[in-house]
């Protein structure tokens, strides 16, 4: 009598190898791609994080040029306080507020390519109310704004105190050749860049709109590229009061 073999159905060592082999490759591709996938979203993040800042700064700048210059004397029936009008609608140094300098030329630091302070009242419609200087100043990658009740003394001096000046926008890369500030200046022949006007029309008080540049880069490279991004923003502040 013949006894039947027992078929058993398994796997070689040389299949085991191959298939593990395989996993380890696919295995190798799905941490790849969640790699990349991290990193890209890692960048997009501060990518995102960067415009935020800077789009914000821009707006609050466009905002207070636009808001400069009030009040003006000729607002007054009676000339009141200097502290409570806007001699111009943008401070300078040196010598405020007996002569003006000229931008582009004498202004140091304020009107400047990388400094600038608004003088404006925020609350014009109170009694009573002041007026306050506005400081946007670059030092280092930092732009930082400072506000301050308007003194009879040297606008520049005013911000000096310790934690006057607070940080804005983060990690600006401006440069000489792309300044923060380009002013305009109302001349007879119409606006002009200041820096290009002849005297006394390129001076602070005649002023007219302010170009806004912000390069700003990520705070750290790109995980895939291994340099920061930059981003760019532009825009522009026009002075609505005319009567300085």
């Amino acid at each position: 009598m013949k006894q039947r073999r027992s078929s058993r159905n398994g796997f070689t060592l040389l299949e085991l190898l191959v298939a593990t082999a395989i996993f380890m490759v696919i295995c190798a591709a799905m941490f790849g791609l969640l790699q990349i996938s991290q990193q890209k979203y890692a960048s997009e993040t501060q990518l995102s994080g960067s415009f935020q800042e800077a789009r914000l700064g821009l707006d609050q700048i466009v905002r207070d040029i636009n808001m400069s210059g009030y009040p003006s004397p000729r607002m007054f029936s009676n000339t009141p306080n200097p502290l409570n009008y806007a001699v111009a609608p943008f401070a300078w140094d040196p010598s405020y507020p007996s002569t003006d300098c000229q931008v582009g030329a004498t202004c140091s630091p304020t009107p400047g390519d990388f400094d600038l302070i608004v003088e404006t009242n925020f609350a014009s419609q109170n009694p009573g109310s002041t007026v306050s200087w506005i400081r946007y100043q670059l030092v280092g990658n930092i732009l930082y704004r400072g506000v301050v009740p308007k003194t009879s003394g040297d606008p520049v001096s005013a911000f000096s105190a310790s934690g006057v000046m607070t940080p804005l926008v983060n990690n600006v890369v401006n440069s000489v050749t792309q300044p923060i500030f380009v002013y305009s200046c109302n001349t007879p022949n119409g606006s002009q860049l200041c820096a290009l006007g002849s005297a006394p029309y390129n001076a602070p008080k005649y002023i007219s709109d302010v170009d806004v540049t912000l390069i700003v880069q990520t705070p750290q490279p790109d995980l895939q590229t291994g340099a920061p991004k930059l981003i760019e923003l532009t825009g522009r502040g026009h002075r609505t009061n005319t009567a300085n």
